[in-house]
């Protein structure tokens, strides 16, 4: 068959998209947009109410597209929302995330017949999502190492859609980072559901997953997904300094910048232990990034609690920020609270915190102007190649030769909006 692939979320989606692509290639399928299309894979995200929204819209835009093709619906809405997705009968194939292995064999062996499988996650499920060896024509790779969440924040579906805490083994991370070396990638990014809760239970933890990737020849850099803050320790920061693969960029979720709501989301931390975090991030690593995402509008959240979260935004400075309202779902502790936010509030103050924030973002890339640094090129577009730094930054150098690929050092000369404008040294 002839199958595309289409992905809604986050890192893990996309890593567990290309772990089905490589497996159904490997038992002789293509995905080649010139030819007509037999099958559809649709890898869904349930984060929002406005994920599950856009998943049902492709799925139906699917089928008029494609009257003829199978089509599959899987990931996390069909997990978290079984009895939901199974009404989208334009789907034939809708099974769970539990296990990918069971969607390749379901999608391989189909004979027309609708199927529907979701199986509930176990307390005693162990990591078992198959392993890759390239990413889809990129630069970069991402590699997934952990899923499951313990937390159970109150605004939050995904410990439902993704079951408990479990963690790939280090032979298994350092046979993959060999792998994608060989295809010549030179930068990986370790992603999970929760990423820092690595190795929980077990005789191993974060860094030492860093180390096995860093200790692979041809891999070049190393960064992390998104961090859980209270789950990182000097220890952890003292290790990652050691290994000079390491990228200094740290994506902190913060979700609020206020205690009350903070307290009321059931995030394991405060404000005060969140910009010590982040002091001590900068004092052991040199222009280290620190990124994050912002939720506006939480249940309950006052005009002085959200005053509180957009100071503590302005004063932490980030070098940028996803900024997103709060949006209810329907079997968390957060959907039933009192004092919901009206949605003309939510989009004010996305606005206002979007405000701020593209300010210390414009801060931070002023501080890079005049440094050196070796940036991996990604992308070339009308004489125009783009390419990230260490600490994630987007820089942009004018050159006639194609640098996708290579690491190169770059002096970065101006900044424009959202990146850095740098020549080659």
């Amino acid at each position: 068959m002839n199958i595309i692939f289409y992905t809604l979320g986050c890192k893990v989606n996309q890593y567990e998209t290309e772990a089905m692509r490589e497996a159904l290639f490997g038992l002789g399928h293509t995905s080649d947009k010139a030819l007509p299309v037999d099958a559809v894979v649709i890898n869904s995200c349930t984060v929002t109410a406005e994920s599950d929204r856009k998943t049902r819209q492709l799925v139906r835009r699917c089928r008029r597209n494609y009257p003829n093709a199978v089509i599959t619906l899987t990931g996390c809405m069909v997990q978290a929302f079984p009895e939901k997705s199974k009404e989208l009968t334009e789907a034939d194939i809708i099974i769970g995330n539990r296990d990918i292995s069971a969607v390749i064999e379901a999608i391989n062996n189909y004979n027309q017949n609708k199927v529907f499988t979701v199986i509930s996650h176990e307390k005693d499920d162990i990591y078992n999502t198959i392993g890759i060896s390239s990413f889809d024509e990129r630069t970069r790779a991402f590699m997934k190492i952990q899923d499951g969440c313990d937390r159970f924040c109150t605004y939050c579906i995904i410990p439902f859609a993704r079951g408990r805490v479990r963690s790939r083994k280090l032979d298994d991370i350092k046979a993959e980072a060999q792998r994608l070396a060989l295809n010549k990638y030179k930068e990986i990014v370790l992603v999970g559901i929760n990423l820092t809760s690595y190795g929980k239970g077990e005789n191993f933890d974060l860094c030492d997953a860093i180390d096995a990737v860093c200790s692979v020849d041809g891999i070049k850099r190393v960064r992390l997904g998104s961090l859980e803050p209270d789950h990182i320790t000097d220890e952890m920061l003292t290790r990652m300094k050691a290994q000079d693969k390491f990228c200094p960029q740290f994506h902190l979720s913060l979700q609020s910048g206020c205690d009350q709501t903070l307290k009321r989301m059931n995030r394991h931390y405060d404000t005060a232990f969140y910009a010590d975090l982040v002091k001590r991030i900068r004092n052991t690593f040199d222009n280290a990034a620190i990124t994050t995402d912002i939720m506006v509008g939480f249940a309950g959240e006052s005009d002085e609690e959200f005053n509180k979260s957009l100071e503590f935004a302005k004063n932490i400075g980030f070098a940028k920020a996803h900024i997103f309202a709060y949006s209810r779902r329907k079997g968390t502790i957060a959907d039933g609270l009192k004092n919901q936010v009206d949605n003309a509030t939510k989009e004010t103050r996305a606005h206002l915190m979007a405000e701020v924030t593209q300010q210390t973002e414009i801060e931070f890339l002023k501080s890079q102007v005049g440094n050196i640094y070796p940036v991996l090129f990604e992308t070339q577009e009308n004489d125009l190649n783009e390419g990230y730094t260490p600490n994630y930054t987007k820089i942009i150098i004018e050159n006639k030769k194609p640098l996708t690929g290579q690491i190169l050092n770059v002096l970065i000369k101006a900044i424009k909006v959202d990146c850095c404008i740098g020549e080659l040294v």
